[in-house]
Formats: C-alpha cells, sequence, structure tokens
C-alpha cells in the first residue's frame, strides 16, 4: 500500500506540483525526522506508518500558520539541517503567515528606522527538528543529518526535547551576514514561538517539567535565607522568588557555570547551578520571572570566602510562576532606563591631580543596537547616543547585531570615560544581565575580521584587570593603528602594539584582583566597574598624514600678518614691510598639559610611526613613516650619551627601521610668503600675495621616543646597554623582530628564495671607521642625465675619516655587533664620499663616532681595498654606494682615548669671538633672533637668498651667522630658542670691527637641542655699564640712567613706496601714490654715571617715551596729516621755545616729561675711532682723546621700580 495514500485522501491535492512537494515532505521526515524519535507510540509502528502519522501532523500545522489555508507552500523548499548549513550562505529572514505585501512593509519599516542598513531578504525555507541542548547550555535544532544552533528570545522548558516545526526564523551565517563564505557555519534566531509537533522525545532525553506543576514543600526566599545560614546535611529546598539577576555562563578550569539570585520584597539569595545538565537554564530565566526551583541543597563555596549557597543539583527542576508582567518587579530592583537617560552624571568621587575619579551608577536600560564599533572588543552603540562596553563579560555566544533590542540590568552607568567614546557609557559586569528582547531585522554592516576582531584586547583584559578608561583608550588606538601601521607590522600585533602603548603613556596603574564571586554574589555589589577615572586630557593619536593636514590649514588660518610687524610697523616702507611678512614660523605643542605654548587642541598627541632617513638625499633630517603619510623630523640626542657626553645631534644608526611611539614633540611649520603690499593698511587683501606655501616638520629629543618594535640593530644595541629582558616572552618577541627585520632588509633574496630557512646567511665584507669631520651637502655637477643645456646636479657630502683596521669578511651582516679582535689594525687616513642616494646617511653620521661601513652580497674585500687614489698615496677616496650601510659602534674598544678630542672641537661663542687664530669655526650656541635675507634687486620680485642668525651663549655675548641659501634646501630647526652646532663656517671681521660668520660650501647645521623649558630658562639680557659697553662684545643689554639731552624728535607721514613726505593727502615725489605710512623717530643722550650713550626711539617706542596714551597718539598723527612732518630740535639741554606753534609747544612739553629711563638696547658696530676733543678748566684748555659715544637702539622699555 502506497504510505502517501491515507495523506492525499485527507487533503485535497489540485496539482501535480503539490504531489511532489507531499512527497517531499513524507521523505524528509521518513529519512530524518523519524530516526531521531522515540516514546511508547511509535515502538509498534513501522517506519512509513510513523512518517506519514506525523506527515499530516505537520501539513495541518503549516496551513495553521499560512495566511492562505486553502493550498499547500509549494513555493517553500524542504530543508535538513547539514543541507542549510552547507548551500545557504546568505542571512535571510523566514515567515510563513506573510504575504508578500506583509514582508515589503515591515522590511521597508526596518530600513527607515535603521538609516543605512538593508532588510533581510526573504528565503521560503521549512525547517523541522527536535530542540535540544548540549552540555554547553546551548539550544540546538536537531535531526538526523545534524544539529544547528538556536538562539531563542523567550524559551520554555516545555520545548525541550520535543519536535518542532519552526513558522518563524533567522538564519544567520557565522561572520558571513552579507557574503559568501565557503566553510560558513550559522545559526537559527527563533523570531517567534515554535509549533510543538507530535509529543515524540529525542533518545536518551529526559522528560521536561510538567507545566504549572508544583513541588512538594515550597518555601519563599526569606525562609530560604534563614535556612541557609543554618545548614543541614542532606537537606533538599523548594524555593520561589524573583529572578534579580542572571549571571552570564562561566567557563573556569574546564568547568561551566552559572549564578542568578532569587528575591522577594526584603531578601536576595544566590543560587549556583553547576551541573552540566541544567545550564540550559540560563536562556529561560529572565530579570523579574516569577520561578520555583526544586531540589536545591546548601553547600559550601569555598572561593566566596566560605559563605553558604544554594546549588542545583541534578534532580532541580525550574517552574514558571508568573511573567514579569503578572507581578511589579521587586524594589530592590534598579529602575528600568531608555535612551532618554539624558546627560546625568554618576557622582563623583574625589579629584586626583587632573584626573576624576567618579562612582559609577548602577541602572537598568533598554534599547536598540545602533552600531558595531568591535565585536572582538565588545563595544557597541545603543539608540546612536550611548556606548556600550560588554568586556567585562565573557565573550558573547551570539554577537549583537545591527538592529537587536536588548534589555540590561544592573548594568554600570558612566559619564565620560573616554573622550574618544560617546560620553554616556554602559558597562557590563559578571552581575549584569543582557536580554536580546528582538532579534534583528536588518543585515548589518560586514563585521572586521582583522585585529581586534580576534578577541585580543578581551583577554588582555581579563589578565591585568585593567581599568575601564584605559581600556576603551586602547581599543580606539586599535582601530587606528590598523588603518595607519606600515605593513611591514602584521595585523595580529596591532593590540599588542595598542597595549604596549597604553602600558607607556597611561601607565599600568594599580593592577586590582578582580573575585569573580565577589562580584556576582556579594551584598552590597563591589567590582572594578564601581569607580573609574574621567580624563579629559587623555592622549590622542593622530595619523601623519592628518597631523599634517592639520597643521597646514592652521598655519594660514591662524596667520595674522600684522602681527609679524615689528611694534613700529606703522611706519615700515613697501620694501621693508614685505620683507618682515616674507617668512614666519608658528611652533605648536603636544602636550596642552605640559609644556607652555599654543596647541593644536585640548588633548596630547600621540605619533607612531618608523623612523627612516630622509627620502630625499638632499633633505638634512630624518623622517617619521607611517601607511598615511611621512613627515619630517628634527631629532636630538638625550642629555648624556655614551659616545662622550653631553647633549649632541641624533647620532644611533639603530634608530632607523624601529616602529617608536612619539610623546612629547613640538610642530613646526615655516610659512613663506611672496607678496606686494603696499602699506600696512593692505595687510588684509589676499590680491597682492604672490606666492605662498608652508612647510611642516617636527622637534622632538631621544628621550620622548618609545621603542615599540625594534629594528634588528636595535635589539643588539639594547642588549650591549643591558637591557634586554631576562624572561623568555621578551627573547621570542626579539626573535619575530629579527626575523621580520630581516625579511624585510633583504626583500630581493627573501622574494627569490623564500623556501629558505630564515637560518640562511648573506655574506657581505666591513671595515670599522672613525668620522673625524665631515662637510655639508653640496650639489655636484656629474654632467649626466643632462636634459637640453642643464647640467645634472646629485647631493653629495664627504667625510674625513680613519680606518682602524682591515677589511673583515663576513657570512652573515655583523650590523652593529661589538667590534672584535681582528677589526683593530694599522689605521688609515680615507675619505668616505656620500653621493646621490647615499647622501641620505647624512643626518646620522656625526664626527668623533664609530661606525661599521657594510657592503652586503659579496666577500670580496676588494671592493674596500682598492680605492682610488686621490692627492697622494696615504689618502684614499671611498665612494659608498646605495646600498651599503652605516652601523654605529656604542663600544669600540678604544673609545676613551677620542672623548676628549671630540669634545674639545666644539666652542663656544666666547671661544669664537675672543680667538683671533682661526679663520674655519665650529661652535655651539641658541637662536636668539633670526632675520630673513632678501634680494631685491630681480625684477621677479622679493626672493629669499638666505637668514642672519644672532647666536648666543649662556654668557650673553652673541655673534651673527649669515647663511646663503643658494643652491641649497633650507634646513628646518633655525628658529628662536634652538641650540645649534654650526660646522665649518668662515669667521669674519666687518668694516666697523665687529665679529661675525658665514658659511662655507662645506658647512653644515645641526640642531642638538630644541626649545623647551630648559631653554627658556636661559639668563636674561645682562645689564650693561655705558662706559664698558664698548669693550665687550654683546649686542644687547640693558641700561639704567637720566636723560641729559633730548637732540632731535621727528614726526612724518611719509610714502610708502619711495619714503617721501607725504602731504595733503598726496606724496611729494611720486604724485601717483595714496599709501602713506606714519613714521616716528626720537634721538636723546642718556647717562648712568660710568658714561653717555646716544640712544635712538622709534614707531612705538616713541609714544611711551612721551608718555602719551593710545588715544593721544592717534589725536597726535591725525594733527600732523595735513602738514605732513615736525620736526623739534630742542635748545641746547634745554627745552624752552619761543615758537607760536601749539603742536611745538605740545611736544617740547612732554620732552621735558622724559626723566630716567630703563632700557633694552641693541649696540650698532662702528669703527673704532677717536674723536679729539677740547676741554677748558679755568684759563687752560686741554685736547685728550675720546671714544665716541656708543649708539643704540632701544628694543624695549621698562618700568622703574618704585622707591619704598
Amino acid at each position: 500500500m502506497d504510505p502517501l495514500q491515507p495523506v492525499r485522501d485527507q487533503f485535497n491535492l489540485h496539482s501535480d506540483a503539490e504531489v511532489k512537494w507531499l512527497e517531499e515532505l513524507f521523505n524528509l521526515i521518513r529519512d530524518q525526522i523519524c530516526p531521531v524519535l522515540s516514546g511508547p507510540d511509535t515502538s509498534c509502528q513501522t517506519a512509513n506508518q510513523r512518517a506519514s502519522n506525523l506527515t499530516v501532523c505537520v501539513l495541518k500545522r503549516i496551513q495553521k500558520n499560512m495566511s492562505a489555508t486553502h493550498t499547500l507552500p509549494v513555493s517553500y523548499r524542504l530543508v535538513c539541517v547539514s543541507e542549510l548549513l552547507s548551500h545557504q550562505r546568505l542571512a535571510c529572514v523566514i515567515n510563513l503567515s506573510w504575504s508578500t505585501h506583509q514582508q515589503r512593509t515591515l522590511a521597508k519599516e526596518a530600513e527607515l528606522s535603521l538609516p543605512g542598513q538593508q532588510a533581510l531578504p526573504r528565503a521560503n525555507l521549512l525547517l523541522i527538528g527536535c530542540l535540544t541542548y548540549n552540555q554547553d547550555g546551548e539550544w540546538r535544532l536537531m535531526d538526523a543529518s545534524g544539529s544547528v544552533r538556536c538562539e531563542v528570545m523567550s524559551p520554555s522548558p516545555l520545548w525541550l526535547n520535543r519536535l518542532v516545526f519552526l513558522p518563524h526564523w533567522h538564519y544567520i551565517p557565522q561572520n558571513a551576514p552579507q557574503q559568501a563564505q565557503p566553510d560558513a557555519r550559522g545559526y537559527l534566531e527563533m523570531i517567534g514561538s515554535p509549533v510543538l509537533l507530535s509529543p515524540g522525545l529525542v533518545h536518551g532525553s529526559v522528560t521536561a517539567p510538567v507545566a504549572g506543576a508544583r513541588p512538594g514543600i515550597t518555601v519563599s526566599v526569606t525562609e530560604a535565607a534563614a535556612l541557609v545560614h543554618n545548614r543541614i546535611r542532606g537537606q533538599r529546598l523548594s524555593v520561589s522568588g524573583h529572578v534579580a539577576s542572571v549571571c552570564p555562563l562561566l567557563v573556569i578550569a574546564g568547568t561551566s557555570f552559572f549564578c542568578f539570585t532569587l528575591t522577594d520584597k526584603t531578601h536576595t539569595i544566590p543560587v549556583l547551578v553547576k551541573d552540566s545538565s541544567k545550564l540550559w537554564w540560563t536562556q529561560c530565566l529572565s530579570v523579574g520571572m516569577g520561578v520555583c526551583v526544586t531540589a536545591l541543597r546548601v553547600c559550601v563555596l569555598k572561593a566566596w570566602r566560605g559563605n553558604n549557597i544554594l546549588c542545583v543539583t541534578e534532580h532541580s527542576e525550574i517552574h514558571k510562576t508568573h511573567t514579569p508582567a503578572e507581578d511589579t518587579p521587586p524594589a530592590m530592583s534598579p529602575p528600568l532606563m531608555t535612551s532618554h537617560l539624558g546627560e546625568g552624571q554618576p557622582e563623583m568621587c574625589l579629584v586626583q591631580s587632573a584626573v576624576r575619579i567618579k562612582h559609577s551608577r548602577v541602572i537598568s536600560y533598554q534599547g536598540t543596537v545602533t552600531e558595531v564599533v568591535s565585536e572582538g572588543a565588545g563595544l557597541y552603540i545603543m539608540d546612536k547616543v550611548m556606548g556600550l562596553c560588554l568586556a567585562y563579560q565573557p565573550t558573547l555566544r551570539r554577537r549583537l547585531r545591527v538592529g537587536d533590542k536588548v534589555q540590561l540590568h544592573h548594568v554600570h552607568f558612566l559619564y565620560r570615560p573616554c573622550p574618544d567614546f560617546p560620553p554616556s557609557m554602559l558597562c557590563t559586569c559578571l552581575r549584569s544581565t543582557l536580554t536580546v528582547t528582538n532579534f534583528s531585522g536588518v543585515l548589518g554592516s560586514v563585521p572586521n575580521h582583522s585585529c581586534p576582531g580576534d578577541g585580543v584586547l578581551p583577554r588582555l583584559l581579563v589578565e591585568k584587570s585593567t581599568a575601564v578608561s584605559q581600556y576603551l583608550w586602547t581599543c580606539h588606538l586599535s582601530s587606528q593603528l590598523k588603518c595607519s601601521l606600515l605593513c611591514s607590522t602584521t595585523t595580529h600585533c596591532v593590540c599588542l602594539l595598542s597595549w604596549k602603548l597604553m602600558e607607556i603613556v597611561l601607565g599600568e596603574g594599580q593592577q586590582q584582583r578582580r573575585d569573580i564571586y565577589i562580584e556576582m554574589l556579594d551584598e552590597p555589589h563591589s567590582c572594578l566597574l564601581m569607580q573609574y577615572a574621567a580624563d579629559w586630557a587623555q592622549h590622542q593619536y593622530v595619523s601623519l598624514s592628518e597631523l599634517c593636514k592639520s597643521l597646514q590649514e592652521d598655519s594660514w588660518a591662524s596667520l595674522s600678518l600684522s602681527s609679524l610687524l615689528p611694534s613700529a610697523g606703522g611706519g615700515l616702507t613697501r620694501v621693508e614691510m614685505n620683507s618682515a611678512v616674507a617668512w614666519s614660523s608658528r611652533t605648536l605643542t603636544s602636550d596642552p598639559t605640559g609644556e607652555p605654548g599654543e596647541t593644536l587642541g585640548r588633548r596630547p598627541l600621540l605619533l607612531v610611526g618608523v623612523l627612516e632617513l630622509p627620502s630625499h638625499p638632499s633633505q638634512h633630517v630624518l623622517q617619521l613613516r607611517d601607511a598615511t603619510g611621512v613627515i619630517a623630523c628634527v631629532v636630538t640626542g638625550n642629555t648624556q650619551e655614551e659616545e662622550g657626553g653631553g647633549q649632541r645631534a641624533f647620532l644611533n644608526t639603530a634608530w632607523i627601521g624601529c616602529l617608536v611611539c612619539v610623546q612629547r614633540f613640538t610642530m613646526v611649520t615655516e610659512r613663506f610668503l611672496q607678496s606686494d603690499f603696499p602699506s600696512y593698511q593692505h595687510l588684509d587683501q589676499d590680491k597682492f600675495i604672490t606666492h605662498k606655501h608652508c612647510r611642516v616638520y617636527l622637534q622632538f629629543s631621544q628621550d620622548c621616543i618609545h621603542i615599540l618594535s625594534p629594528s634588528a640593530a636595535m635589539v643588539t644595541h639594547l642588549c650591549q646597554k643591558g637591557v634586554e629582558s631576562v624572561d623568555k616572552k621578551k627573547k621570542v618577541q626579539i626573535a619575530a623582530t629579527k626575523k621580520r627585520r630581516r625579511w624585510e632588509e633583504e626583500p630581493e633574496a627573501s622574494q627569490s628564495s623564500s623556501s629558505i630557512p630564515m637560518t640562511a646567511t648573506y655574506p657581505c665584507v666591513s671595515v670599522v671607521l672613525r668620522l673625524e669631520q665631515k662637510t655639508g651637502v653640496t650639489w655636484m655637477n656629474t654632467g649626466v642625465g643632462l636634459e637640453e643645456e642643464e647640467a645634472g646636479l646629485i647631493a653629495c657630502f664627504s667625510a674625513k675619516s680613519t680606518v682602524v683596521g682591515p677589511v673583515v669578511a663576513w657570512g652573515h651582516d655583523p650590523k652593529n655587533r661589538p667590534m672584535e679582535d681582528s677589526e683593530v689594525d694599522k689605521e688609515k687616513q680615507v675619505n668616505v664620499v656620500c653621493s646621490g642616494a647615499s647622501a641620505r646617511w647624512f643626518p646620522v653620521l656625526q664626527s668623533g663616532c664609530f661606525y661599521r661601513l657594510v657592503v652586503p652580497n659579496t666577500q670580496d674585500c676588494s671592493v674596500l681595498i682598492d680605492c682610488a687614489v686621490s692627492g697622494s698615496r696615504s689618502d684614499f677616496t671611498v665612494k659608498v654606494q646605495s646600498d651599503w650601510k652605516f652601523h654605529t659602534l656604542t663600544r669600540p674598544l678604544f673609545v676613551h682615548t677620542y672623548e676628549q678630542n671630540v669634545s674639545s672641537t666644539v666652542s663656544s661663542v666666547s671661544q669664537v669671538l675672543d680667538n683671533s687664530c682661526a679663520d674655519v669655526v665650529c661652535f655651539q650656541g641658541f637662536v636668539s633672533e633670526r632675520i630673513n635675507l632678501d634680494d631685491r634687486t630681480k625684477n621677479t620680485g622679493h626672493a629669499q637668498i638666505g637668514v642672519r642668525l644672532t647666536v648666543c651663549d649662556q654668557s650673553g655675548r652673541s655673534i651673527n651667522v649669515y647663511l646663503k641659501l643658494k643652491n641649497l634646501n633650507y634646513p628646518p630647526g633655525l628658529l628662536p630658542g634652538n641650540t645649534l652646532m654650526l660646522s665649518n663656517f668662515h669667521k669674519k671681521l666687518s668694516r666697523t670691527g665687529s665679529v661675525y660668520c658665514t658659511n662655507l660650501p662645506v658647512s653644515w647645521v645641526a640642531v642638538v637641542r630644541v626649545r623647551d623649558k630648559s631653554s627658556e630658562g636661559r639668563p636674561p639680557v645682562p645689564i650693561m655699564h655705558l662706559g664698558l659697553w664698548t669693550r665687550q662684545s654683546s649686542t644687547v643689554g640693558r641700561i639704567k640712567g637720566h636723560v641729559v639731552c633730548f637732540l632731535f624728535l621727528q614726526l612724518q607721514w611719509k610714502c610708502s613706496q619711495c619714503g617721501s613726505v607725504f602731504r595733503q593727502s598726496a606724496c611729494s615725489q611720486c604724485l601717483s601714490s595714496s599709501a602713506c605710512v606714519f613714521d616716528s623717530t626720537a634721538k636723546l643722550v642718556i647717562d648712568d654715571g660710568t658714561g653717555e650713550a646716544h640712544v635712538r626711539f622709534s614707531g612705538m617706542h616713541v609714544r611711551q617715551l612721551l608718555g602719551l596714551a593710545h588715544s593721544q597718539w592717534e589725536g597726535l598723527q591725525r594733527a600732523l596729516k595735513v602738514r605732513g612732518d615736525i620736526t623739534v630740535y630742542p635748545r641746547g639741554r634745554s627745552t624752552s621755545c619761543d615758537s607760536d606753534d601749539w603742536l611745538l609747544h605740545f611736544l617740547l612739553l612732554c620732552v621735558r616729561r622724559v626723566d630716567s629711563l630703563f632700557l633694552t638696547c641693541s649696540r650698532q658696530h662702528e669703527a673704532k675711532t677717536e674723536v679729539v676733543k677740547t676741554l677748558s678748566r679755568r684759563k687752560r684748555d686741554f685736547l685728550t682723546r675720546l671714544a665716541p659715544p656708543p649708539k643704540l637702539t632701544c628694543q624695549q622699555m621698562h618700568s622703574l621700580p618704585t622707591a619704598h
């Protein structure tokens, strides 16, 4: 007999398609469902009979759940579990009761509620199976072909071990919500209750508890709390109450367990679930649910300070008594809040330095997940405004998706724990309960499978017990480094690098031991999240491209051309004014909480990149590179170096190739402007600017660099310094770094022989040399690469060196390993020439240091022996090729012999001024003033030809240094406040007898100290005596004295183009000019008791000298506008006047009030010529030779101290 005939007779089938679909349903039930069923009513039936009866039951349930009951769902495909997992690669939604119109309406609503998201596509699939559980507490749908994990919103114990039909569900492929993956293994989300079919059970299952069944004797929570304290061996309790909390499932030492608490209006009691057959309870329990738990025993939990606790036994059952809606939640439960929580701040506990320590608030919250920040790190955004951190709980079995509606109970609310996240943050601990109340109906975004999606950060969090503020900062840093690190850093290292950065920048802090039982069970509650640090000044990481862009935009946005003019800027001519605005700089500090100065933002900045040689041979400094960009860096050495002591320029080549973090630095933007402004009144008009550009670079010391991933040479250097860690973990990291660096430094050999193990050697030859003196980078005409009539120019420099030993052949690159005895022998003088690509080594090669010059991929010693003879047989020239490398040797065998000689070659400014022997000098000092030198002889406008630096030492003495920059790249770091080393400069004597220096083709400049607090503490301008100033070389000093004679006062309006007097709104020379400026000049004689001096005042200093207010000074200018000019010559040493000019009387009245002055002046250098004067004494005349009084220019006026 046909087993399907009874089914056909019972259902009126109208088409062949329905008959075929019915056959497929029967075959699926017979082959996949019947083998897993058992029961007393199935043992006496054949397989076909059981399949036929079950088919009828399934058809009735299907028609009951369909929108149209007169036909079979032939458009739905029947699938088994294995077919679903292997063939369904895309996320989908299945709802048998939906019509097409309903499905489209619900999809549109889902997309409107979550803009930018796409609704789950509909699939016509039918799934039948038996609901069961495994030892991990997972609910699974099983048939004969396999099982799939099920996520259920409100499960019932009555569903377990029952055959069910799923009319409403989602299928989510694991880690592939939008794209197909060959090995995708997904899970089900039951968005509705399953349809129970036959009462048959799964083989080996245990009967589920009966709905509404009651245990024999039931006690309340209050009564159970009393019985727990008085433990009776063998006693079993049945406790009824409301669920107050459900702790997450934990796995400790291979044992899985979870805890939940029962409560009434007065007491709370914890229950421990450790039996593997009861772990599925974790999905059935929800906060506020009324339950009755049977067969509980009282046990002692030693890990919880030996407290008694109720423990579930193998005979325990759970019975649902009331739903949360039927009873009022217990009074001790926190109130349920939504996204309207607002900006309420948790209570502040105390303040430690700049960090505020706050108390968190424990609340309940319900909302919708609107963004997945990082699955692996457990970070989400709720309702677009509220952050959610799940890292302090075990990883969720089902990761939250965009669109999920969740309820959070006993969650910690934190306000502004990290400036990189939303101000309001929710953090779950082991006491918190997270329940998904509605599964998402949208696809969501593709999860990021790279770090930190692999969960490295949460594992480090568990291991270190880090504070939430530091963890959030580290997660944000990981997401940024993932995009900006160079490809040489593996993706897996991003989290570890971020964690290392966090420990360097924020500190490890005081690690607290995390007690999970106290966190879950103690009353009152205690955990790491109870207190947190709210620090708005946490470091902010920026990529190099973002930093350069911000600095360039800020450089022009913050530029005020009028601020670049001196105090007498209104009186400058057209040429002087355009020269004054041609160059300017802006220096910003990275830490607004540290050194004073302007910053880019309120938070300290942090940079991460690889230190490299300059990309262009003609550049003078190192550069920092990441995946987004590169920036030039002026790097100085430590304050104490092993190579000789004292602060020096950046030295060790081992830093090249290191991945570093720069924590404290200054950002410099130099602005170059070509303009043709008629007067200062036109400075706000951009049409007079013909060209502008800016250059951005960084300044920092080696002390501010932290190594994140050392180069192979740096590993050797650190080992020599004795800072290599002893533990095996560090050794493994160093070995991995060596392997990666070897791959980077030998790309061609590695790619051509990828199968060769990393122990393979690379032959090379090397020689050790001591660099005596190097020249600056110049352009050399090689005569190659000619284009039309232009010669080929390449950058080059040379260095006089001493080879201390023979050429040594190696089987591998020795890098900077300690010098061996075989490398020391007879010395020989050589001239090392670096040109083209090899000129990039200029910033790291310093005089007096030892280097190992390595020639790779050869063992032919003649490469270094057979050098071309230059000049004499004892002087050889070695031309460095582009692939040769220098390695700094920090511990040569005889370095102490040369330390004194190296330090003695660098002079101070005072020594240069006093020593009259040497014409070419090398000295060091800090820059006090910088002035640009322009060439106005060309029709193309003013062109920058150089700069004049005023270099001082600690004694206050100064010297002018002129740098001609023609055909040379502009060296960075020539800023006031920086300490420079100037080598191979030509010392000259001016016509007035003053000493100054100019650069030669072999000259070079290096920054040895950037401007910081120590440089700000230099001694002030010295107080000078006028009678002794002519004998000293100081150009700037402070003087105190009284006015002996007012020589003259001149006020005039002059043309900004030609400088002629401007009368009645017209120039007296060029009638077409309409731009004029106001100029004021005064000159007087001052005496301090030791001598006299002529002091010249100009600009606003004249206003201060006359004691006029700003309004009076402006009125004086208006009064003089028609006349054009006025000059006052007081009669001798008196200030009387017979004229009727009221303006002249007013000025004489102002002059008469000038008495004692306290000034900062600069001295003008003059020829030391003596004048003959006649002095009368009674009836006798005496002739004497006197030095002329010094001529001074007032730079600043100080207020005299008030006598008490």
